[in-house]
């Protein structure tokens, strides 16, 4: 046996020559992945490429911000939109016109206390008002001085309940409750009609008399302040703020 028959004879005996014991042809050129393996560290396929996200989600970005760089936009407050008011703090005129109807209310207050003070010179001066009033014989055996006594007790009782009342509207108004408003400019009005001829029927109290003078001056400035514009657009604001939430 020659030499070339001795090592063609030991090829086939042993491993035959190319990657994996493959024989030479069948496997993949020099330098390439077996098949079926990406070729230049490409990830298999269907997989991301270059640390991408799958398909369908957006890329994360690794610093918590968007990938263009730029911070969102702040939200805007809910409920503010073109139709919204322009926010304002209580104007002027809402100050000064619930301070005037304040104003009123002391005074109400102090002549209720002067009043009382005097109590036995106002029963003489209501009797001796009512005693040509009670004159006839539908008021036969009805005591003048107890009749009186009694109409001065229900005026002063009446005249505290309205005080009261108009005290509670005073706080809602000055809340920004436009209701409470409209309340106060129909109790202004009715005592700017009534009040002239009170104050001249006060009685035998000049201070008293002084006082119902100073309360209609300050009736009738609260109720113009709070008709002023500035007055109307803050009520409106406050509508607004309570009907998106906010008030």
């Amino acid at each position: 046996m020659t030499a070339g028959q001795d090592d063609q004879h030991g090829r086939q005996q042993g491993q035959p020559e190319g990657q994996g014991g493959q024989q030479p042809g069948w496997g993949p050129p020099p330098g390439q992945p077996p098949y079926g393996q990406p070729q230049g560290g490409q990830p298999p396929y269907g997989q991301p490429q270059g640390g991408q996200p799958p398909y369908g989600q957006p890329p994360q970005n690794p610093y918590g911000q968007n990938p263009y760089g730029y911070a969102p936009a702040p939200a805007a407050p809910q409920g503010w939109g073109p139709g919204a008011p322009e926010p304002m703090e209580r104007p002027l005129t809402v100050r000064a016109g619930i301070g005037a109807f304040l104003g009123s209310l002391v005074l109400s207050a102090v002549a209720a206390v002067v009043t009382l003070l005097n109590w036995d010179e106002l029963l003489a001066w209501t009797v001796d008002q009512a005693g040509a009033d009670l004159q006839g014989p539908e008021f036969e055996g009805l005591d003048p001085e107890a009749f009186a006594e009694l109409m001065a007790q229900a005026t002063i009782g009446f005249t505290v309940l309205v005080l009261l009342l108009e005290l509670l509207f005073v706080w809602f108004a000055w809340q920004g409750r436009n209701w409470a408003r409209i309340v106060l400019w129909v109790l202004g009005g009715l005592a700017l009609l009534t009040g002239p001829f009170s104050a001249v029927a006060s009685g035998p109290l000049p201070f008293v008399t002084t006082l119902s003078w100073f309360q209609l001056a300050l009736t009738a400035a609260g109720v113009v302040l709070l008709a002023m514009k500035p007055s109307n657009d803050w009520y409106r604001f406050r509508k607004w703020q309570r009907a998106t939430g906010q008030g």
